[in-house]
């Protein structure tokens, strides 16, 4: 029973890799968030397309280089919908899994507070909460965060956690998928595919409304890219 408990203790490996989703995390947000608050401020919060691809762009670049950053520590999820396709195809242990979602959540929760603290309270809004679009209902929302975290999965399967796939230019491949999601899906649900950047500027700013869907889907999204990658695309003979 001692050395069953003794190698449940967290390693230096362990404490340096959540350590990583954390600091990764909270940057991500906080550009990503960020470019959401400041961009607003220059037009009076409305979405023209300048403003969508501003958003989009910086989503991209930020998860593009906070995977760069972290891939050879952590393996750079930034993103609890990942770390959960990557635990249900056996890839993560649960302890490891458990304290990356945990220090996404806390990176995300600390990158939406820098930004409630440099911005000032007259534009910061809800600080890039998403909600749902005009018009937008909540299955449409559900089936729309569902489906666009299953493709965002199945690009970090294929480039990042398949051995043969182009594993040195994952970055690139998953922060233009993330810029994509946004472009299309920024006017219907805020284009999350990530509880984590939806959590910390909820949680700082106290806007939760439909948060569940933000939660829910991507979760769903990601357990289907990734066991889909997982049973029929990399369990192959070639």
């Amino acid at each position: 029973m001692a050395r069953q408990l003794r190698t449940e203790v967290p390693t230096k490996v362990d404490i340096k890799a959540a350590l990583a989703e954390g600091v990764g995390t909270m940057l991500f947000v906080l550009m990503g968030a960020g470019t959401v608050v400041v961009s607003g401020s220059l037009n009076g919060g409305a979405l023209d397309p300048a403003r969508l691809v501003a958003i989009a762009v910086a989503h991209g670049l930020g998860i593009l280089t906070m995977v760069s950053m972290t891939a050879s520590i952590s393996g750079g999820h930034l993103n609890p919908a990942v770390t959960f396709a990557v635990f249900l195809t056996g890839k993560i242990g649960l302890r490891r899994g458990v304290s990356y979602i945990v220090a996404q959540l806390v990176g995300a929760a600390i990158g939406a507070l820098i930004i409630k603290l440099v911005v000032p309270a007259a534009i910061a809004g809800n600080l890039g909460s998403h909600g749902l679009g005009n018009g937008v209902s909540v299955g449409a929302g559900l089936l729309t965060e569902i489906v666009l975290t299953m493709a965002l999965v199945l690009v970090i399967f294929g480039a990042a956690v398949d051995k043969k796939g182009p594993n040195i230019i994952a970055p690139i491949a998953i922060g233009f998928t993330v810029m994509l999601i946004h472009l299309f899906a920024v006017p219907l649900t805020g284009a999350s595919v990530n509880p984590a950047r939806s959590f910390g500027p909820a949680l700082m700013s106290g806007t939760f409304g439909n948060f569940w869907i933000y939660l829910v889907g991507p979760l769903v999204g990601g357990a289907i890219g990734g066991l889909l990658y997982q049973c029929v695309f990399m369990n192959r003979k070639d």
